[in-house]
């Protein structure tokens, strides 16, 4: 793809075919070395039922569609209305594709054979879905009753469970509900190069995109303005038609609301000269996500204060980062950013007294309530953040992490510390005979109505450290000179 003036240095890459061949050996590999420890027979199929299309509410109008992220993993299918299996006996794979009527062909395209989706998707073999039971039965001639391991099990970000594929016939067959969910879960925490490379493409497109937001950034101007910008870029010059969340692009007060940008708060505030913009936004790419946040001033400088919060953050950002390596704790890592935040905030004059202190009162979690980072693949909060039996800390700041989990080689994880003033924390805190001496009332009333900070990169965790796969500018006098029309990367 090419542009003779072209804002973007970016083509969307080719997504080798033996990805999901990859993460189908990884799965096997794990689930049957858990079942020769449990001296379980090596036998049965991994059955997994893919997303359907769904219509808004009851008209015909049908929503774009999205393959649910579990059977995107193992099987990469972009349509609708599949079934997949994979027998642990052999490691063949199977792929079942919905049986499609003559207007297909008139309104949505072509037909295509099952031929093209085993070459397609690099599978063993591919069938209609109103052939599931008799191909699996047929495959394990001899067993009365195949098995099948369905996925079921809790989401912990969101406590949804997994729904377990459905089929006509599948009385027939055997079911384990307990085995897979953890095992393929864990499959996912830790990612293969292929995957990552997947997910540098989506920060790579991503970043060039934050960076043209930065400077199109006009005061006046509309917050859902500047959301466009970002859709069209990562779009137009990335080919993602998914963003990987709902777009959060918080100017001024709005950028103390966490999850801004939802249908009742959206995206709609006019930029006023002044105004932090906290912008919250990540494509993806061929299902896999990127997780930026940037923050910087409407008007292209910083004022004192501004200056102040923000490296307050940046400062437990990159302290996070310096310290990441496989075997550190992720609770230290939040803690770590809470006291590099206090301790900014004490010499800034809005806080008083000791930092450990408020440390042990929990006073960080006032500033920065949610939780140091998530993991990120598929799904920008990617599953595997508590092991099955594992239960969240209670204490305020941390009950909100994501994972409490140590590091390991092969994470992707995001550092995202945030410093805010949010009045329905801070009244209480600053009431409270606890915490209420910490608070230096003149200083911080200069920041009612400031809004927040939160500075956020994609991290991949290597054998002896980690590597930082977003690339935006993050010192002020970078976000300054970009916003002011440099180049960037800064020459």
């Amino acid at each position: 793809m090419a542009f003779s003036s072209s804002p973007s240095s970016l083509s969307p890459p080719r997504v080798p075919k033996e990805l999901h061949l990859t993460n189908r050996e990884k799965l096997l590999k794990s689930l049957r070395q858990h079942l020769s420890e449990s001296f379980r027979p090596l036998h049965g199929f991994v059955f997994l039922q893919g997303g359907e299309e769904k219509t808004r509410y009851c008209t015909d109008h049908i929503e774009l569609f999205r393959q649910e992220s579990y059977f995107a993993y193992l099987f990469g299918v972009k349509e609708p209305g599949f079934y997949g299996a994979i027998d642990i006996a052999t490691g063949k794979s199977f792929l079942f594709a919905p049986r499609l009527s003559e207007d297909y062909a008139v309104w949505l395209g072509e037909i295509k054979p099952l031929s093209f989706f085993k070459e397609e998707y690099m599978v063993s073999m591919v069938h209609y879905t109103d052939e599931i039971e008799e191909a699996l039965c047929e495959h394990d001639k001899g067993v009365e009753r195949p098995l099948l391991f369905l996925l079921h099990g809790l989401n912990t970000d969101s406590n949804n469970y997994s729904k377990p594929a459905e089929f006509e016939g599948i009385e027939k067959f055997e079911t384990d509900l307990t085995t897979l969910h953890p095992i393929l879960t864990e499959c996912r925490v830790c990612k293969s190069d292929l995957e990552l490379s997947l997910i540098q493409f989506a920060n790579d497109i991503s970043s060039e995109a934050h960076v043209e937001v930065m400077r199109k950034t006009r005061v006046g101007m509309k917050e859902y303005q500047l959301e466009s910008i970002f859709l069209h870029h990562t779009y137009m010059y990335g080919g993602c038609r998914h963003c990987s969340y709902t777009c959060i692009c918080a100017t001024g007060e709005n950028s103390a609301v966490l999850h801004y940008g939802h249908a009742a708060a959206p995206n709609d505030r006019t930029l006023l000269d002044g105004d932090m913009a906290l912008f919250d936004m990540g494509a993806e790419y061929q299902f896999y996500g990127s997780d930026i946040t940037c923050s910087f001033p409407v008007n292209g400088k910083f004022t004192s204060d501004q200056a102040l919060v923000y490296n307050a953050v940046l400062d437990a950002h990159n302290a996070v980062i310096s310290a990441m390596k496989p075997g550190v704790s992720w609770v230290n890592m939040h803690k770590l950013a809470e006291k590099i935040i206090l301790k900014s905030l004490k010499k800034g004059c809005i806080l008083v007294g000791n930092v450990d202190d408020m440390m042990a009162e929990r006073l960080g979690a006032v500033f920065m309530p949610h939780g140091l980072g998530h993991f990120l693949g598929i799904d920008t909060h990617d599953p595997g953040g508590y092991l099955k039996g594992q239960s969240r800390l209670q204490e305020p700041g941390l009950r909100a992490l994501r994972t409490t989990r140590e590091l390991q080689e092969g994470m992707v994880i995001t550092v995202e510390p945030g410093c805010y003033f949010i009045e329905a924390l801070l009244a209480p805190a600053m009431e409270s005979p606890i915490t209420d001496k910490f608070f230096n009332r003149e200083t911080i009333a200069r920041f009612k109505g400031f809004g927040g900070i939160r500075i956020e990169s994609d991290v991949h965790v290597t054998a002896n450290g980690c590597k930082n796969m977003t690339m935006v500018p993050r010192d002020t006098w970078e976000i300054e000179a970009v916003m002011a029309g440099a180049p960037w990367p800064l020459k």
